[in-house]
C-alpha cells in the first residue's frame, strides 16, 4: 500500500503534536507538513500535494478551516479533507460537507478512530458518525429544496450507483454489487458529481439522502 501523505492544520501546536504522535504509530502514513492557519494550509497543499488534509474547523478570525477546505477541494479535487473539531457541531459539519470535506474526526480521537478515518479515506467511503449524519441530513432537509425531480438528469445505472453511495458503500463494494469494474464505477461517480453539481462523493451521498433516494423507486421499475 502506498504511503498516505497528510497535512495537519491547527492553530494550536499542542493539538498538532498530539495528532502527529498518534498518526506516526499508524503504518503507511507520513506527515508531510503542518500548518497553523488556513492560508498556510492552502499554500502547503500546492507545495506538497498531500493525499489528506486534517484541518481544524475553527481557527482565528480571517482563517476559516471551512473556507480553506472549499479552496483546496476546488483547486485539487484529488486531495481529501477531514475536518477536526472539539465536538460534533451539526451546523459546522453541514457547512464542511457543503465545502467538500469527506467527514470529520474529534480532536480527542485515539489511534482506533484515526485508523478508521484513514481506512475510510483510502477506500473512498464517507466518514460521518451515523447519529450525527442523521441530524445533519434532517437539518439540511428542513432547509428545503423545491426541485420537482432532483435526480432527473441521472441515468438508471447512475441512480443504482448513487443509491449504494448513499448507503456508504465504497467503490469496490458498489462494483461488486452491480457486477461492474472499478473504473466503470469511478466514471459513473464522476458523471453523477457533474450532473448534481457537487464536488465529491460525500456531498453526492448527502444530496441523495436529503432527497430520499433510498425510498425512490428505480426508473426501470
Amino acid at each position: 500500500m502506498n504511503s498516505l501523505g497528510i497535512l495537519l492544520v491547527d492553530d494550536h501546536e499542542i493539538v498538532r503534536m498530539g495528532l502527529r504522535m498518534v498518526l506516526e504509530q499508524i503504518p503507511d502514513v507520513q506527515i508531510v507538513a503542518e500548518a497553523g492557519s488556513a492560508d498556510e494550509a492552502v499554500r502547503l497543499c500546492s507545495l506538497h500535494q498531500p493525499g489528506l488534509v486534517i484541518m481544524d474547523i475553527r481557527m482565528p478570525p480571517g482563517s476559516s478551516g471551512i473556507d480553506a477546505c472549499r479552496t483546496i477541494v476546488q483547486r485539487w479535487p484529488h486531495i481529501n479533507v477531514i475536518m477536526l473539531t472539539s465536538y460534533a457541531n451539526d451546523e459546522l459539519i453541514a457547512e464542511s460537507i457543503k465545502a467538500g470535506a469527506v467527514g470529520y474526526v474529534l480532536k480527542q480521537a485515539g489511534t482506533d478512530e484515526l485508523v478508521r478515518a484513514l481506512d475510510a479515506v483510502r477506500s473512498g467511503a464517507a466518514l460521518l458518525d451515523p447519529e450525527v449524519t442523521r441530524r445533519v441530513l434532517a437539518m439540511m432537509r428542513h432547509q428545503g429544496d423545491n426541485r420537482p425531480d432532483p435526480f432527473k438528469d441521472l441515468t438508471d445505472r447512475e441512480m443504482d450507483v448513487l443509491r449504494l453511495l448513499a448507503e456508504g458503500k465504497s467503490n469496490a463494494e458498489i462494483a461488486d454489487a452491480l457486477v461492474l469494474s472499478d473504473k466503470t464505477i469511478r466514471n459513473h461517480i464522476s458523471s453523477i458529481l457533474d450532473k448534481l453539481h457537487v464536488t465529491n462523493r460525500v456531498e453526492a451521498a448527502t444530496y441523495a439522502i436529503k432527497h430520499d433516494i433510498l425510498s425512490t423507486r428505480p426508473k426501470r421499475a
